[in-house]
């Protein structure tokens, strides 16, 4: 048995905030400070994630049901989307007026797509998964704000339904490296997405060329985006803007593939596949990374769960763990050789287990 207790504070979260204030720093003082949120994510938060130790503590879930607001937590969501929009607005008029060099530019190019992929990008797919309308309005924003709004159609409708089969291009098979799961899975994702919406609509009824069709939608949003950081610093402020895009989708995809490295769902005797349980996500229970990401790094129960909010994610012993944090994690990644030298064998450990007794079924999160 694991310990169990009270949901947690939402003070230890702010720690999120953490990465966008090195964003911050790297604009308003320039010179080495533009490489800060690259030096903190990747050199310190490893270092850290060690020192600090693991948390597998457990939140009491109380009694069954819809789980109560708590309107802190959710608060430290909420104002992720002013505070994106802000920070990138500013470094797209920084970008244009003031004299960074291009080792100043690059620092900040990736600083602030660090900030986007483990900042914003985080905090939507929380709110994606829950049932209100603002919120998921507002994941729709802040995955515009990296350029990858299809992100909500795919995760929901179709990650979540196919994860650890050949069917999700968000799940990297045993053996693939990097470099060949991101084609495959940014345009799977892409492919996918399409698919579901065209889906949706015509099941709905509707023309296609309204804005209630996110083919339409998003496309628009993204475009009204880049026009905005046109609007604040020319070529400049847009090729920021999409280059703060690349680095964060880049990113998000980085943890997709480290997430369901090798791990898959059994096909059963009746020909479907077996339902998703704690064994087809790896799970890491660094103390600081999980506050910084809103405990995403407690992935199986997400997965087992999707509807549960972050700060009543459990930690599942009985999944696969991670040996390091994400951080450390997407480091690894890069190298391929190393990467599958760490986590090949741990898959194939897990890919020959017995499946569990009764898996439980996951949520998707709701329509």
């Amino acid at each position: 048995m694991h310990p169990s207790a009270p949901p947690p504070s939402a003070l230890p979260f702010l720690a999120a905030y953490l990465i966008p204030l090195a964003s911050a720093i790297g604009l308003a003082r320039g010179g080495p400070w533009s490489w800060s949120t690259v030096v903190l994510v990747f050199i310190i938060t490893p270092v850290l994630d060690s020192v600090l130790g693991l948390n597998t503590a457990n939140p009491d879930l109380g009694p069954a049901g819809p789980p109560p607001r708590r309107t802190a937590h959710d608060l430290f969501l909420w104002l992720w989307l002013p505070l994106q929009l802000g920070l990138l607005g500013w470094g797209a008029w920084a970008v244009a007026h003031r004299p960074f060099s291009g080792l100043e530019l690059a620092g900040l190019v990736l600083s602030l797509g660090i900030s986007s992929g483990a900042g914003a990008i985080t905090v939507a797919h929380e709110l994606m998964h829950r049932r209100g309308r603002l919120e998921r309005a507002l994941a729709e924003l802040l995955m515009t704000s990296v350029c990858y709004p299809h992100f909500c159609i795919e995760h929901l409708r179709g990650h979540h339904r196919h994860v650890a089969t050949t069917a999700d291009p968000a799940t990297a098979r045993l053996g693939e490296t990097l470099p060949e799961f991101l084609p495959r899975t940014l345009l799977g994702s892409l492919a996918s997405a399409w698919r579901i919406e065209r889906g949706r609509v015509q099941e709905a009824g509707r023309g296609p060329l309204g804005l209630g069709d996110r083919r339409l939608r998003h496309p628009l949003l993204v475009a009204a985006a880049l026009t905005g950081a046109w609007a604040l610093g020319g070529a400049p402020g847009a090729a920021f803007f999409l280059g703060q895009a690349t680095v964060a989708v880049l990113l998000l995809e980085i943890i997709n593939y480290v997430e369901h490295y090798g791990l898959e769902r059994r096909v059963l005797a009746n020909g479907r596949c077996e339902r998703v349980g704690p064994q087809h996500s790896w799970n890491a229970a660094h103390r600081l990374t999980n506050w910084y990401l809103f405990n995403l790094q407690r992935h199986a129960d997400h997965h087992v769960a999707a509807a549960r909010p972050y700060w009543l994610l459990r930690h599942l012993p009985e999944s696969p763990q991670l040996p390091a944090g994400y951080a450390a994690m997407c480091l690894l990644a890069l190298v391929p050789p190393l990467w599958r030298r760490t986590m090949d064998p741990r898959a194939a450990v897990w890919r020959a287990a017995e499946p569990a007794a009764a898996p439980v079924a996951a949520e998707d999160g709701g329509p």
